[in-house]
């Protein structure tokens, strides 16, 4: 229920009014509640994950991202999520999740939320994602291009492109094996 508590107060907050590049870094604020916490009295790890969720959603307004998939029907998907975590988050603890996007391929978005409290990353959650409408996916570089942006990706780091052709590689095992057992 909490969740939804922040996804209403962020709504509120109006963070479409004035669009934002879409290469910047948004900012939200929160504080850890009790049903954020694991049995050891600190933030889940699946918590992180569904935290970035509001983050990105706050992204997606700020930039005017969501004017675009409107535009097109199109529907957020995330395909992949990865996550690092440093250092715990403890009960009423204040914290803010910084997003933005890394870059984009052919068909995927990557964006980054970063978990920082008292000036330190405590954690990291990457997702690539991607919009579909009824037409198909929409390109990357159309959606950059919609957003004012240069249709060519910044450079991603290294690490990001391996873990996006980890994930491919990871899809391709997953395929065969379905294809195996459909035999």
């Amino acid at each position: 229920m909490n969740l939804w508590f922040r996804l209403l107060l962020m709504l509120l907050r109006r963070p479409w009014r004035k669009p934002m590049d879409g290469l910047a870094t948004t900012v939200i604020r929160m504080r850890v509640w009790p049903l954020d916490l694991d049995f050891n009295r600190h933030v889940t790890n699946g918590r992180y994950f569904t935290l970035a969720d509001v983050g990105r959603m706050d992204y997606v307004l700020k930039t005017g991202a969501f004017r675009v998939a409107l535009r097109h029907k199109a529907i957020p998907i995330v395909g992949d999520t990865w996550g690092k975590f440093r250092r715990e988050l403890k009960l009423f603890e204040a914290f803010e999740i910084h997003t933005r996007m890394l870059g984009w391929d052919a068909k995927w978005s990557f964006v980054e939320h970063r978990f920082v409290s008292q000036g330190r990353v405590v954690g990291t959650v990457v997702i690539r994602g991607l919009f579909r409408s009824a037409k198909g996916t929409l390109a990357p570089s159309e959606f950059a291009r919609a957003l004012g942006l240069d249709e060519q990706s910044p450079v991603m780091p290294q690490w990001l492109t391996e873990w996006a052709q980890s994930c491919d590689n990871l899809s391709l095992q997953l395929r065969a094996e379905e294809e195996g057992l459909a035999s």
